[in-house]
């Protein structure tokens, strides 16, 4: 089925210039050995487990739920749904997916199927490297992100295996408490995938998405580099 398909890659590049969550330490490199001093090359390098594109187990927020290195690998290979709602959003960073839209998209694309991963496309992505636009202000959180009563049916309704987007979290900056987080998907045993790009380029559906996740023990997330493939 999926011999020729096309593979776009949703992974924005990990260095030490890019955008985190504020307050979050970014990742640091150490070269300790040079091919021309030891005949090979290789960097000690430390990160936070939530860098960059990556990934969040359910026991980010809910304690006691499955760590990364505990997620079935055939939940990380999922078909995609992806919701667009970046003409809508334009520059407004409060905005948040309705549960009127996802009803709007099934009307168009037909009925979301179980089990997808469900990638909301914000078009916060265009701004990823401006920490000021992509993040907000130090201490104002502002970006994009799921409502509550659209998440909730995707979960409760849809059964979705996990949520994504192109913005540094699925709840909006704005939701201080993190509604979706800690009250629908991970209590849900939903992972998500955060900071994603490149979702312009996926169809509403028929692609699927591929999450190559670091199976940290005991880890509550990791970067992730995220595939979307194209039949």
């Amino acid at each position: 089925m999926l011999s020729g398909a096309k593979v776009i890659d949703l992974t924005i590049p990990l260095g030490s210039a890019i955008v985190m969550w504020p307050g979050a330490p970014a990742p640091e490199a150490e070269t300790l050995v040079t091919v021309q001093h030891d005949g090979y090359f290789a960097r000690r390098v430390s990160f936070f487990e939530h860098t960059g594109t990556h990934f969040d187990a359910p026991c980010h927020f809910i304690e006691g739920r499955a760590s990364v290195d505990q997620i079935p690998a055939q939940s990380l290979v999922r078909p995609a749904v992806v919701i667009d709602i970046s003409a809508r959003v334009g520059s407004d960073a409060d905005a948040v997916l309705t549960l009127e839209e996802v009803r709007e998209f099934e009307k168009a694309h037909g009925r979301i199927p179980d089990g997808a991963a469900i990638l909301l496309r914000t078009g916060w992505e265009e701004f990823n490297t401006d920490e000021l636009r992509y993040a907000g202000a130090p201490g104002d959180l502002r970006f994009p992100g799921f409502g509550v009563e659209a998440a909730k049916f995707l979960v409760e309704e849809r059964k979705a295996a996990g949520l994504g987007t192109d913005t540094l979290g699925i709840d909006p900056g704005i939701a201080v408490d993190f509604p979706v987080h800690s009250q629908i998907s991970h209590p849900a045993g939903l992972w998500h995938l955060e900071n994603l790009q490149n979702l312009k380029s996926l169809p509403a559906l028929g692609a699927w998405v591929v999450v190559g996740v670091l199976p940290l023990v005991g880890g509550s997330g990791s970067p992730a580099r995220v595939l979307a493939l194209i039949p």
